[in-house]
């Protein structure tokens, strides 16, 4: 079978996943179309089998400006990669392994009924929701970086994925961790 690139220039081949919980749900298949047409819904954990590029671009498209518009987003995040590329020298689905795994909750809060009373008490997180949260998280900061902005969202998303793959606590992704588990913290 023919290696395929994704965006036609960047293998998984050397891409390195550091958190060996995230290992099973950050998928570095590498695929000629990055649209899987839904395929894997219906299967009990189908998105652990989607492409990570494919997972980000899905979540770019479930904010406001890009709802629907797959090609859009697709554009946007080929064009963060070439900046990144041209930034960092990296291969730039490294940066965005390491992106999701610097802003992905280890811990969170959950409520429970006591005695009628909610007791907020935390929690760990699930390997897929942590996957979950960082994509979301990293897509809603990059929207919300190029709103009224003369940068594009290409250049908004590339630099929220620096910044979060260098765990710099002014990326929005890793800041609403930084968040959630200060609040875990003190419900424990």
């Amino acid at each position: 079978m023919a290696n395929f690139l994704i965006f036609g220039k960047y293998s998984t081949e050397d891409v390195a996943v550091r958190d060996p919980g995230l290992v099973r749900y950050i998928n570095l298949d590498e695929r000629m179309v990055l649209h899987t047409h839904g395929r894997h819904v219906k299967k009990h954990m189908g998105k652990a089998n989607v492409n990570i590029v494919e997972r980000l671009i899905n979540n770019l498209m479930r904010t406001e400006k890009y709802t629907g518009k797959k090609m859009s987003a697709y554009n946007v995040v080929k064009e963060a990669f070439e900046i990144i590329e041209k930034r960092t020298k990296k291969n730039p689905i490294q940066v965005l392994v390491d992106a999701i795994i610097n802003s992905a909750p280890r811990e969170e809060v959950t409520r429970l009924k006591m005695a009628g009373i909610a007791v907020p008490k935390a929690v760990d997180v699930a390997p897929s929701r942590r996957v979950d949260i960082a994509l979301r998280n990293i897509a809603v900061g990059t929207v919300n970086a190029s709103f009224r902005n003369k940068k594009s969202a290409a250049e908004c998303l590339a630099e929220e994925l620096i910044k979060a793959s260098k765990n710099d606590v002014t990326s929005y992704a890793v800041s609403k961790k930084e968040e959630v588990e200060r609040v875990a913290a003190s419900a424990r």
